[in-house]
């Protein structure tokens, strides 16, 4: 009997701590989607601004 309940302590210890985790995980997940984000929109300017040069270089 004793050592059931170790075990089902044990067990809501490691659940616990998965949520512990798991809210600091996604808590650091939103910047690092928002500097995704951002980073895929510089990449986008910077590709059409190369774009613009290449076809403004064509037609001279």
């Amino acid at each position: 009997m004793h050592d059931h309940l170790e075990e089902s302590e044990s067990i809501s210890d490691y659940v616990a701590h998965l949520q512990l985790h798991m809210a600091l995980q996604a808590r650091n997940l939103v910047p690092t989607l928002k500097t995704a984000a951002d980073n895929r929109e510089m990449l986008l300017q910077q590709t059409q601004a190369n774009f613009e040069k290449f076809v403004s270089r064509q037609a001279i």
